[in-house]
């Protein structure tokens, strides 16, 4: 069902706040709205072919011990997918 939401508000709403509903409803726990800005840096790195960029993370936020995520992982573990512009030559090995 988060999804089918999620796909939807991509489309009809303005990018921050379909991020903060998509991050604050469709996960469990919910994430921090601090990471709006995260992710929305992230799909448009993703947008641009640079799944590698790291993005740097609000204060009392790491990844893997880190204060820096790459780009691919931020899109993976917030379920930023229906956000990111994909040609049809990507291929997972391109990460």
């Amino acid at each position: 069902m988060g999804s089918i939401q999620a796909a939807e508000m991509a489309e009809l709403m303005e990018i921050e706040s379909a991020i903060s509903w998509h991050l604050t409803s469709n996960h469990f726990p919910p994430v921090p709205v601090s990471m709006v800005p995260v992710c929305i840096e992230a799909i448009e790195n993703a947008n641009a072919g640079d799944w590698m960029k790291n993005v740097s993370l609000p204060e009392g936020v790491g990844y893997q011990g880190l204060t820096v995520a790459p780009t691919h992982a931020i899109i993976e573990q917030h379920h930023l997918d229906f956000w990111v512009e994909l040609d049809e030559e990507y291929d997972e090995e391109d990460l």
